[in-house]
């Protein structure tokens, strides 16, 4: 008993510790990150919709605490009370949820299985909660558990009590799954079939658990049923529980992993562990997160800026997550979601480029291209094991979101540098892509292209919904063809008619409304329109949203509205008008509607993507210190460093990414372009460490609170006045001096050579 009340005690002498705070040049980069932003949510309301996810960055396994039930999308939530089990998890969101799951759950007193038996009572002041970390105190059977992960595996260490007999839950879930436990080897081995779509049906999680104390009692579970000294259990719903015999140390220390291939391959990849000493896993894994989150580094004043951008830079390098495998042999392979077969080289999985397209991949691009190589060396092996790039991968495609901005990531990559893999098959694949649906997932490839390609746009009136909303995502992915082509020198008639079709974005705008619209295949536009309709003719989002996509040509929408003042004037609308709305198309309000309107900001919609880049835009219309005020407004009341941290979905990094890009003070607004559209600063210094060993310093040391508008700027030296900075420029090893006031500076960047790229004006 005194060796688990010891490590209690210095766990809650942890956490007192923390109302000292060390000064944020005492810290390392992973010190500031709070796993728990984003947590305080439900079906209703999201304010992240994360989990703290224990784990690796981009590591095929993530664990995590499990408050929720088994299947439940929201497995961990902030104000639940009790802890079911420990789960390994590879859900990217709650929406599309979980697959290849299991759980661990330390119990004590009786052999318990149930889900709603085994829970335990738990406080956030008795919980450690880290992303290389997890610690926490089981008040119900008086148990401290600890994990720490690898990225194909994990190690536990449990501190049972004394008086009480210590057992050990494995549940291997529901849905098809087998336990078997080998005692004599301290053992248990099963697989989980659980997911939630997206798998071939040979689909398997296997996983081994090892432990360093013996076994004194076996049980196995299998639908509910106890089976006494039966070893083995394959049925809907298997599981299994050991209980140990242990010395004065009272101490379980686990070696758990998985593998997607096969039993074998689990204990090689139980191999990262090693000897399996805890504290020597914890301290990598720690090392590892400052190596990838020290790639940033900022100081300032406030320290609550500090943790929340650390925070939502630790969700950008969760996913996409690797499916790839290492073998005995030291080959790289990965279990197919496509086609269930084991095959060579790096596959990347968790993502919906929907969402991610906008800037996480962008991030990746300018800080980790080392990690996107290998992803788009992952999207050739998708391609051609399913004949589509994914547009909604977990882990296979999936039915979810509009568009065809797969041909962003790959075009974004290539334009910005990233070599090393099959850019010629990847250059098949979007031209595939462009011309074609898949036959069982229509959110692949492009519905509706028949028409698209025909018309000009996909019509609201033929039975494809989200109809506008398609049309502006394929017009600007017709776009990224177009320049992926070009850089890679193909023939005008070869990519001629993907320059055509980018200007498709005109075919919807309304001239009587100023917005973008459904319209009819006899080409009238929408009935009984109304900006404020959320659905139909858009995806989660509304008009006032929506006509805001046309990444690639600013400067035409700006034409099409009669110019900057009318442009300048309809920005300023999404903010001035109330947040009312139409939800109709649902039914109901849908949690995107809410979280926009108890934020005060009008119509604007900011935990939803279709409008993250809006604030922008006004770079392009000579109002660039609006783009300054709405920004430093979205980054100071939008995000937190706390458990509702987040003002909608979290979205796999993509809202972190905007923010992690936006306090550095520039966003890359039209991804496959080569520019990078100035905000304002939110640090007085930071310091990007770039992969080839340069540096990009950003000054801005007047920054503060009141002080977020730019009244000057110097890149190296010289000044600067363009709205825009070039990759090529950050990439190099760059110093960008800032001046920050109180007051806007109205004659600063507004002449038009200080624009930034608009393809009206290449054409």
């Amino acid at each position: 008993m005194m060796k688990r009340k010891i490590i209690f005690v210095l766990a809650c002498l942890a956490a007192v510790s923390c109302s000292h705070t060390p000064a944020a040049s005492e810290l390392d980069p992973v010190d500031h990150v709070s796993v728990l932003v984003g947590t305080m949510s439900k079906h209703s309301l999201s304010t992240g919709n994360t989990y703290p996810a224990i784990a690796r960055p981009w590591g095929m396994n993530f664990w995590t605490p499990q408050t929720g039930t088994m299947g439940d999308g929201w497995t961990y939530c902030y104000t639940a009370d009790k802890i079911r089990g420990f789960k390994q998890t590879h859900q990217p969101s709650p929406w599309i949820n979980d697959y290849g799951q299991f759980a661990v759950m330390p119990v004590t007193g009786e052999a318990v299985f149930s889900q709603d038996e085994r829970a335990s009572w738990f406080s956030h002041k008795a919980e450690d909660a880290r992303p290389y970390y997890y610690g926490v105190y089981l008040a119900d059977h008086d148990v401290y558990v600890e994990l720490t992960p690898t990225e194909r595996a994990a190690a536990f260490r449990i501190t049972y009590p004394e008086d009480e007999s210590p057992y050990l839950v494995v549940d291997a879930f529901d849905n098809g799954s087998y336990v078997k436990v080998i005692p004599e080897e301290n053992r248990i081995i099963g697989y989980t079939t659980k997911n939630s779509g997206g798998v071939p049906s040979n689909f398997r999680n296997w996983f081994v658990i090892e432990s360093d104390a013996p076994f004194d009692y076996v049980r196995t579970v299998r639908d509910g049923v106890d089976q006494s000294a039966v070893m083995e259990s394959e049925s809907a719903h298997s599981g299994a529980i050991v209980g140990f015999r242990l010395d004065e140390d009272r101490s379980v220390n686990l070696k758990v992993a998985s593998s997607f291939i096969s039993v074998d391959q689990a204990l090689v990849n139980m191999e990262e562990l090693g000897d399996g000493d805890f504290d020597r896993l914890k301290a990598e894994g720690r090392a590892r997160w400052n190596e990838v989150l020290g790639r940033i580094k900022v100081e300032d004043d406030n320290i609550d800026n500090i943790r929340t951008f650390y925070s939502c830079l630790y969700r950008s390098v969760l996913f996409p997550r690797t499916l790839t495998e290492t073998t005995s042999e030291g080959e790289l392979v990965h279990y197919s979601p496509h086609t269930g077969e084991v095959c060579p080289g790096y596959f990347f999985t968790d993502t919906g480029f929907w969402d991610t397209f906008r800037c996480l991949f962008p991030l990746l691009n300018l800080v980790y291209p080392e990690m996107n190589e290998k992803m788009q060396e992952g999207l050739v092996n998708a391609y051609k094991e399913s004949g589509f790039l994914p547009e909604w991968a977990s882990p296979g495609h999936r039915g979810c979101m509009v568009g065809n901005n797969s041909a962003s990531v790959v075009a974004d990559a290539y334009v910005k540098g990233i070599r090393g893999y099959d850019i010629e098959t990847l250059w098949e694949a979007v031209k595939h892509g462009a011309d074609a649906v898949h036959p069982h997932i229509p959110s692949t490839g492009r519905l509706g292209w028949e028409w698209y390609n025909r018309l000009g746009y996909v019509p609201c009136d033929v039975g494809i919904n989200e109809s506008a909303a398609r049309t502006l995502e394929y017009a600007y992915d017709d776009w990224c063809i177009y320049t992926l082509g070009k850089a890679l020198g193909k023939p005008e008639e070869e990519i001629g008619v993907y320059k055509e079709r980018a200007m498709n974005y005109r075919n919807l705008y309304r001239n009587d409304e100023s917005l973008m619209s459904g319209r009819k295949a006899d080409g009238a536009f929408s009935d009984n329109f109304s900006p404020l309709k959320w659905g139909g003719d858009f995806t989660e989002g509304n008009a006032l949203h929506y006509t805001w996509s046309v990444f690639h040509d600013p400067a035409g929408l700006i034409a099409l509205m009669g110019g900057d003042d009318a442009f300048n004037a309809n920005l300023d609308k999404v903010f001035d008008i109330p947040p009312h709305f139409d939800d109709s198309y649902y039914g109901f309000t849908i949690h995107e509607i809410r979280e926009m309107q108890i934020m005060n900001m009008g119509n604007y919609a900011h935990g939803n993507q279709p409008i993250q880049h809006m604030l922008y835009l006004y770079n392009w219309s000579g109002q660039p210190w609006k783009t300054q005020q709405r920004i430093r407004e979205v980054m100071d009341k939008f995000y937190t460093c706390h458990p509702d941290g987040y003002c909608g979905d979290e979205d796999n990094g993509q809202t972190s990414a905007w923010y992690v890009f936006s306090a550095l003070g520039f966003y890359p607004v039209c991804p496959a372009t080569d520019q990078y559209i100035l905000g304002t600063p939110l640090f007085k210094k930071a310091e990007v460490s770039m992969s080839d060993g340069k540096t990009l310093l950003i000054n801005a040391p007047d920054n503060g609170r009141e002080n977020f508008y730019v009244s000057g700027m110097k890149v190296n030296g010289r000044k600067y006045t363009r709205t825009y900075l070039e990759h090529d420029l950050l990439r190099k090893g760059t110093v960008i001096d800032f001046t920050m006031s109180d007051e806007p500076s109205k004659n600063r960047s507004v002449s038009q050579q200080d624009r930034p790229y608009s393809f009206s004006n290449q054409r």
